[in-house]
């Protein structure tokens, strides 16, 4: 028996607005199955993200985040800033592996690396 990633899940306060800005960030369809408490961004042959309403933000940084790869990394930054993500810093692993650290409009970490 084997484990296939159906979802992501991510906690947030508004999940119809979060939701509606990850579809713009990294496409897809949005699916209000029940509005206001969780809707899925959905896209074939990749991973849905779900987006479920809590009544508090989780505080400091979370545990589990999204990696994205660009072939124009520095493109794709300016693009997800200009939605409204924020660039929170940049790390690398030597000349060959390098990221940027962004964090969407409520604060979720995500990372873009690439070219």
């Amino acid at each position: 028996m084997a484990l296939g990633i159906e979802m992501i899940t991510i906690d947030c306060v508004d999940p119809d607005g979060l939701a509606g800005w990850w579809a713009q960030a990294a496409g897809g369809d949005v699916n209000a199955v029940a509005p206001g408490e969780f809707v899925m961004v959905t896209s074939e042959g990749r991973p849905a993200l779900g987006f479920q309403r809590v009544p508090d933000p989780t505080p400091g940084k979370n545990k589990v985040h999204l990696d994205f790869h660009s072939a124009d990394k520095e493109a794709e930054v300016a693009r997800l800033v200009g939605l409204g993500a924020r660039e929170t810093g940049r790390h690398s692993f030597g000349p060959e592996f390098d990221w940027v650290v962004l964090a969407d409009p409520e604060g979720n970490a995500f990372c873009v690396a690439g070219g």
